[in-house]
């Protein structure tokens, strides 16, 4: 069966990756000696992470100089990566499926983050860094986030593909929609078994 997809893109908490944020929170009240509650209210449910995810600021240690201030505690590089890294848990079955995908058509890894994890990719998310290497992106890179319609659009211009020959992979019901929306095919993730059906059905494997 000829594959009607070109183009395949996985996102990364919730589908290759397990992400924890309750470890994160553990972890910055731990650091600063602050409630996790406070923690969550004044930097994750500020605007600060949606507006990182779409671009600004533009680079990791403006992002890092402004975590450190909304936490009224410095935070550095190591740290922050040390507390990705231990937030995220591979899932091997996914990353195997990834593996496959990324020999067959055009593949990348497009999660909804900031530029600092960018710059540290190979040391939170080795296992996926080994699978897509500069076919990883945070959304930052083209200033805007899922489900932004114009994001999808950007990601299909700068491979040019057809977002109709691009098949969209995300575990959230509103970045499925997005991508829909903005011409995709797209499948909701929730386990290994109907992702590797659905790739079958588009003829990807």
């Amino acid at each position: 069966m000829a594959s009607q997809i070109a183009f395949v893109i996985f996102d990364m908490a919730g589908v290759l990756y397990d992400w924890d944020t309750d470890v994160r929170l553990e972890a910055l009240s731990r650091l600063t000696g602050r409630k996790a509650s406070e923690i969550d209210k004044a930097v994750f449910q500020s605007d600060f992470e949606e507006r990182a995810e779409a671009g600004d600021p533009d680079n990791g240690e403006a992002y890092l100089g402004e975590m450190s201030r909304l936490l009224g505690h410095e935070i550095d590089r190591g740290t922050w990566t040390g507390i990705l890294k231990a937030m995220m848990r591979p899932k091997p079955q996914i990353l195997a499926i990834a593996s496959e995908v990324v020999e067959l058509v055009d593949t990348i890894l497009l999660t909804n983050n900031g530029m600092l994890l960018k710059e540290v990719f190979p040391d939170c998310a080795p296992e996926a860094f080994d699978i897509f290497g500069e076919n990883a992106y945070v959304s930052a890179e083209f200033g805007a986030r899922k489900p932004a319609r114009e994001l999808y659009a950007r990601v299909c211009e700068r491979y040019d593909h057809d977002p109709a020959q691009t098949l969209f992979i995300d575990d959230s019901e509103k970045n499925v929609k997005g991508a829909e929306d903005a011409g995709m095919h797209a499948h909701l993730f929730t386990d290994a078994g109907s992702l590797r059906a659905a790739l079958k059905g588009y003829g990807v494997l």
